[in-house]
């Protein structure tokens, strides 16, 4: 690391280690070399363990405490000046109030522990669309994570150059009691505090914190969007390459998506991916809305990743790949429920505790994750680290519904797009602390992830339409409608590419349509479905529009109207009069 250091990086460093009191201060540079050096600390330290070397070169897991697997949306706060400004459905707390609660904690936090400095770069370097963050942790597993998640060291500090404008991010293990657990949003400080967690979507600050709550907010104040979606290149036999961007709640398949292997019937045909997590999208000089995926790695969810599902996800964990609350094979390889083939006799559970095979206990926590270098992913799109980003021609809106929304469907305008968005739902699951199976309002994904009030978020979607000259159509799908027996219809995974094939030739405006009250959806044959054990009574069955439903459905919406009622904007109340109006 070169001594030129960005004085104002280096004056808040010293105010936090006045507060924190660590032993030493190392301030990270990226290098192999450190990366070796902190591995090999994590190991001796019992933070990591080695996995098999010979089976998964540069591998290692990590077991957390049990209290601590998951995010905590109930202890994380927006830190907005006005409570207004957060919004109804966020947490807030006072910024004054949160700074003294957490500045007690961290108080002396570090004695003992070395302070480690991470800067870090949110996007392609040189790009026009990234945000440098630093963030100060006291966790090893933090900076070797960051490293994975991100562009981190001195060329992000170089980046920064003598500017001020940069992410202050302070996390701090503590003891990890869930008592003093708080991550801590200040959007006008562009600053977060992160106690009390170890586990990566409280304490990696670059994801959730940086790039969606402050992003978001970021977004809204310079006219760009920071959304919780996905990027993927689909390129025909032809050569000709479309992008789209889509946003599911977790455990909607959005990996798999990003990640899909199309179908032997569509020969030729290529999916690549940008991102499998996070957009920041802006206008571009020619009107269209231009993505980048600010991470540099894959934070996934290990349990149901199989070669059925995702095998390009398998293959980007082959090496470099930290693992965290999997299980673990009598030969040093790891193992999550969902995997191909037969289930193991006997196994170390993410406890570290024997395990045998029909317990009633999961092996693998079922939030358990797989942190893998985004260079690992053999479908990695030549664009992915392009500083102006890739051209959006679709946007994907897609929740986990077993009845009532169709298989695809794409909105009449911008705004009837944002109403979909909107009132996404989605059937709860472990990602998220709470109960499983309520339908859950969802809207864009992004409900715990924004940074501000939810109606004004609604407000900035629409408001934008008039900056995005050549808008991006908006689609919503759902893979999951079942049968009377409780039965998935839809094939789903790589097949899901026979309904990308329908969105893209729309947004080409290839391919016609049918008119129902919700949006169009496709006429009879235009969705190929040869090789399919799907007869045409099942696909219409997919694509049908029950006036019943979709009325109760309207009345389930309206907790989230009610909810949001004092920002909700008047286009989105106009929206669901006509709605209503069709049915």
């Amino acid at each position: 690391m070169s001594n030129a250091r960005n004085a104002h990086v280096e004056k808040w460093v010293n105010e936090v280690a006045e507060k924190t009191q660590p032993d030493q201060i190392e301030w990270c540079d990226g290098s192999e070399e450190e990366r070796e050096r902190l591995t090999q600390l994590a190991v001796d330290q019992g933070i990591l363990t080695p996995l098999n070397q010979e089976k998964r070169p540069g591998c290692y897991i990590h077991r957390s405490d049990p209290k601590d697997v998951a995010r905590v949306e109930h202890l994380t706060f927006i830190c907005s000046r006005e409570e207004k400004d957060a919004g109804p459905t966020n947490n807030w707390m006072a910024p004054k109030a949160a700074y003294d609660k957490l500045g007690k904690l961290f108080a002396g936090s570090m004695k003992g522990r070395t302070m480690y400095v991470v800067p870090y770069a949110m996007g392609p370097l040189g790009s026009p669309m990234t945000k440098i963050g630093v963030e100060i942790t006291d966790s090893v597993y933090v900076v070797l994570n960051m490293r994975i998640m991100t562009r981190m060291g001195s060329d992000a500090l170089e980046m920064l150059g003598d500017s001020d404008d940069f992410n202050r991010g302070l996390h701090s293990t503590l003891d990890l009691d869930p008592e003093k657990r708080f991550i801590c949003h200040f959007p006008e400080d562009n600053t977060i505090w992160s106690c009390g967690s170890g586990y990566g979507g409280n304490v990696l600050l670059g994801k959730k914190c940086l790039a969606l709550r402050i992003g978001s907010f970021l977004g809204k104040t310079e006219g760009w969007f920071a959304e919780h979606m996905l990027i993927l290149g689909v390129e025909s036999p032809e050569g000709e390459k479309t992008y789209v961007a889509a946003a599911f709640p977790s455990a909607c398949g959005k990996t798999n998506f990003a990640m899909m292997i199309p179908p032997d019937e569509f020969k030729g045909w290529k999916i690549t991916t940008v991102g499998d997590d996070i957009a920041w999208m802006r206008v571009g000089d020619d009107g269209r809305l231009w993505a980048i995926n600010p991470e540099n790695g894959y934070f996934g969810v290990a349990p149901g990743t199989s070669n059925k599902s995702n095998p390009n996800a398998l293959k980007s964990v082959a090496k470099n790949t930290l693992f965290t609350n999997v299980a673990t094979t009598p030969d040093g390889d790891v193992w999550w429920e969902g995997m191909d083939g037969d289930v193991p006799e006997e196994l170390t559970d993410w406890k570290g505790n024997p395990w045998k095979k029909g317990s009633e206990e999961k092996a693998a926590h079922p939030n358990s994750r797989f942190t893998a270098p985004m260079a690992n992913n053999p479908v990695l799109d030549s664009a992915a680290n392009e500083p102006a980003g890739v051209p959006i021609s679709a946007i994907i809106f897609g929740g986990r519904r077993s009845t009532t929304v169709p298989l695809v469907l794409e909105s009449f305008n911008w705004a009837h797009g944002v109403y979909l968005g909107a009132t996404m739902g989605s059937e709860t699951t472990a990602a998220a602390t709470g109960k499983v199976g309520i339908v859950r309002r969802d809207p864009m994904a992004m409900l715990p992830f924004c940074g501000y009030n939810m109606g004004d978020y609604f407000s900035h979607w629409l408001n934008m339409q008039k900056n995005i000259g050549r808008p991006p159509r908006i689609f919503q799908v759902n893979w999951f409608r079942q049968d009377a027996d409780g039965k998935f219809i839809w094939p789903g995974f790589g097949e899901n590419m026979r309904v990308l094939k329908w969105i893209i030739d729309r947004s080409a405006g290839t391919v016609g349509a049918r008119e129902t009250p919700l949006g169009w959806v496709p006429d009879e044959g235009q969705i190929d479905i040869q090789g399919l054990d799907l007869s045409a009574e099942a696909m219409k069955d997919l694509t049908d529009v029950d006036p019943a439903a979709w009325k109760a459905e309207f009345e389930l919406q309206e907790e989230l109207f009610q909810k949001v009622a004092g920002s909700m904007p008047e286009a989105l109340k106009l929206q669901r009069e006509l709605f209503l109006s069709r049915l």
